[in-house]
């Protein structure tokens, strides 16, 4: 296995649990918190969605978000409980979808030396940084989508 191979195992990975555990959420389930301290997931899903576009574009051209997507996922608005605020969850599946292959097209055009690069991002140094930190954040995020599974009364997927 060469690192390119390593990191879309990663990255399927992450997509089998995350998009699992949203598999059966309803768009109002998604406006869920998991503690009144905490984001919906709706909000959530945005937010991976962004920041995996921008730190991918930092590397190399991603497919572009759909228009006001970015505004409606800033820091600012993650404190709205007003669904039409947001995108519902088939719009958000196609976004995180084309952002995927994005990232996937990115990777396959990556050299192991390109990973190596630096980023001058202090949480990601390096471009092999950014794309081992997709997946991890991802999962970060769906730990908390399971509180609100088993509070909705969904079983355990994993």
């Amino acid at each position: 296995m060469n690192v390119e191979q390593l990191a879309k195992l990663s990255l399927e990975t992450a997509d089998q649990v995350c998009l699992g555990y949203l598999q059966d959420l309803s768009d109002d389930d998604l406006m869920r918190r998991p503690h009144s301290a905490c984001n919906h997931l709706n909000w959530q899903v945005g937010h991976l969605i962004v920041a995996e576009h921008e730190m991918m574009n930092g590397v190399s051209a991603m497919p572009p978000l759909p228009a006001g997507f970015v505004a409606r996922y800033k820091k600012e608005t993650q404190s709205s409980n007003r669904r039409q605020d947001f995108c519902g969850k088939d719009e958000l599946l196609q976004v995180q979808k084309d952002q995927r292959a994005g990232t996937l097209a990115v990777l396959s055009r990556l050299s192991e030396a390109d990973l190596d690069k630096p980023t001058g991002i202090d949480y990601a140094p390096s471009v092999g940084a950014i794309v081992a930190l997709i997946p991890a954040h991802w999962l970060m995020h769906a730990g908390q989508w399971v509180i609100v599974r088993r509070e909705l009364g969904r079983p355990p997927l994993f």
